[in-house]
């Protein structure tokens, strides 16, 4: 069994096969012209094992969110995003590319491609964007930051995809899947079950969100495009089990 619980953003608890694995943490009630909507209980990540960062953008590599997690979590990230992470005195860091297993108790960490420019400022390093498939008691295929590529048929077929389906602004930037694009990923992955992540976390401290946001236009498209996959929309903080 697997429990997975959105905690807002790109940030998914998966505890499976004993071990919890955190995504992309970030964690903070507000980041620069940004406020979170609803705040994460830091009992759920008091013992996080593992941490997979898909890329280096600040929105998901956070360094003050990761710093927020007790004892030494191993760190899973891109190719060449160890110096920085040990420069701010992350010691356990196991950098990898796109095919590369890690082993994590009962689990196998797989890091799997994607299409999206990860770089964190014009003059880092190139790194490249990830997203990762963890095969366990269930398969689990988180997509960090993507747009939509034929090769995802590559990761079809899992038990459930953590698919993001938006941003924090009104519009979002190539190299994102937006609701109608993250339905159509659905045709290409055919995952048993979808859960939408990267929407309505995050907003401009003067605008509200609005309702009817994109996690049910994802949900009205995806139930046409791909009738057969199980879309479940968790709100922060909740989970589901599998």
């Amino acid at each position: 069994m697997a429990r997975l619980t959105w905690l807002g953003h790109s940030t998914v608890l998966i505890e499976a096969g004993g071990q919890a694995l955190l995504t992309d943490p970030m964690l903070r009630q507000r980041v620069a012209h940004l406020r979170r909507e609803a705040s994460v209980d830091p009992a759920l990540v008091a013992a996080v094992d593992t941490v997979l960062i898909s890329h280096l953008h600040r929105d998901h590599l956070d360094i003050p969110s990761l710093r927020r997690l007790a004892g030494q979590p191993r760190v899973i990230a891109p190719d060449g995003s160890g110096p920085l992470l040990r420069r701010r005195r992350f010691k356990d860091v196991h950098e990898v590319g796109v095919g590369t297993s890690v082993e994590r108790g009962e689990l196998t960490i797989t890091a799997t491609q994607a299409d999206h420019n990860g770089r964190r400022s014009p003059v880092s390093v190139v790194t490249p964007s990830l997203g990762f498939m963890v095969d366990g008691p269930s398969q689990i295929y988180f997509a960090g930051d993507t747009d939509l590529f034929d090769g995802m048929t590559q990761y079809a077929g899992a038990d459930v995809a953590l698919l993001p389906i938006s941003g924090w602004g009104p519009k979002t930037p190539p190299g994102h899947l937006n609701p109608e694009r993250a339905a159509k990923s659905l045709q290409l992955l055919e995952p048993k079950v979808v859960i939408p992540i990267h929407w309505g976390t995050y907003a401009p401290m003067h605008r509200a969100r609005a309702g009817g946001g994109p996690e049910l236009e994802f949900a009205e498209r995806a139930a046409d495009l791909a009738p057969d996959v199980d879309v479940r929309i968790l709100g922060v903080g909740e989970s589901l089990e599998i």
